[in-house]
């Protein structure tokens, strides 16, 4: 190539896991093939009504909202979060039994529509009655009494305990114990438009930007944990590794049948329409299962 870079926009949340993930792309750590990465952060319901609208290149999706976007992007083989065991937590001031959210007794607030968080909610306790939230309010709103129970996402699934809330369910731990799999929450997606030779060019720097990160933890740690939003060090860490391992590296052959199961299912329940994940051609470096 000759001329300057050529600027290609990445978002992601800003959230010690996805600051961590980029940290090499964001510092120049890593290989570009001459693409300038210009980093955009919001929260994930807003960057999945923009992906929505087609307005990203690059960004990091919900898999929930990936059933209504997959005719224009294409899901990179790298980058994921899975929940494996773990995941969103239900949480309330009071023990509250499946059948109490299932009935719409209790409205539960949810960090947005199109979150896979939302969609496991509804997948775990159909007729539950929701409100949208930011996904930073949630916790506060129901210690305060204003939310009967909330959908933490983030570092609330670490904190909540502690900040005196019941665990009314673990979706992640729910959905393994259902299906045996992790629970796919959100992948990153470059648009088809790009064209194959660009794709693959941003694929592999992205791919780079994860395998620095995880050889050089303690270095992307200390960048991530601008984004920790109070967590101590070694909790970062923790939830670090929650969201940023092999399963990050590559999907491989569980982590594709994890998601296209969750969109089956989704379909199945009426919730998104029947679509096939369709991936980036290339190495996920080693994923599981490979």
């Amino acid at each position: 190539m000759t001329g300057s870079a050529e600027s290609i926009t990445v978002a992601h949340s800003p959230d010690s896991d996805d600051a961590f993930m980029f940290f090499a792309l964001a510092e120049g750590r890593v290989d570009t093939e001459g693409l300038a990465f210009r980093h955009e952060l919001s929260d994930i319901e807003t960057l999945n009504r923009r992906a929505l609208l087609g307005e990203l290149a690059v960004t990091a999706v919900s898999f929930h909202a990936y059933a209504f976007l997959a005719d224009r992007y294409l899901l990179l083989p790298h980058g994921a979060s899975f929940g494996d065991g773990y995941g969103p937590v239900v949480v309330a001031r009071r023990p509250l039994s499946r059948e109490a959210v299932a009935s719409g007794e209790v409205r539960v607030a949810s960090p947005g529509g199109r979150t896979t968080a939302h969609l496991a909610l509804s997948l775990w306790a159909p007729g539950v009655s929701t409100e949208f939230c930011r996904f930073d309010e949630i916790l506060e709103g129901v210690l305060s009494g204003r939310l009967d129970a909330g959908v933490l996402i983030h570092e609330g699934q670490l904190t909540f305990a502690k900040e005196g809330l019941a665990e009314v369910e673990d979706l992640g731990r729910w959905w393994k114990a259902e299906t045996g799999l992790p629970l796919p929450l959100g992948g990153n997606v470059v648009r088809r438009d790009l064209g194959p030779e660009r794709i693959a060019r941003i694929s592999r720097a992205l791919s780079r930007s994860i395998e620095y990160g995880l050889a050089h933890r303690e270095e992307a740690l200390t960048h991530a944990m601008r984004y920790a939003r109070g967590l101590e060090r070694g909790e970062a860490d923790r939830f670090v590794g929650m969201y940023v391992n092999r399963w990050t590296r590559g999907y491989g052959p569980e982590g594709r049948r994890a998601v296209q199961l969750l969109l089956d299912r989704a379909h199945a329940a009426g919730l998104t329409p029947a679509v096939a994940a369709e991936y980036v051609p290339g190495n996920e470096n080693g994923g599981p299962g490979n």
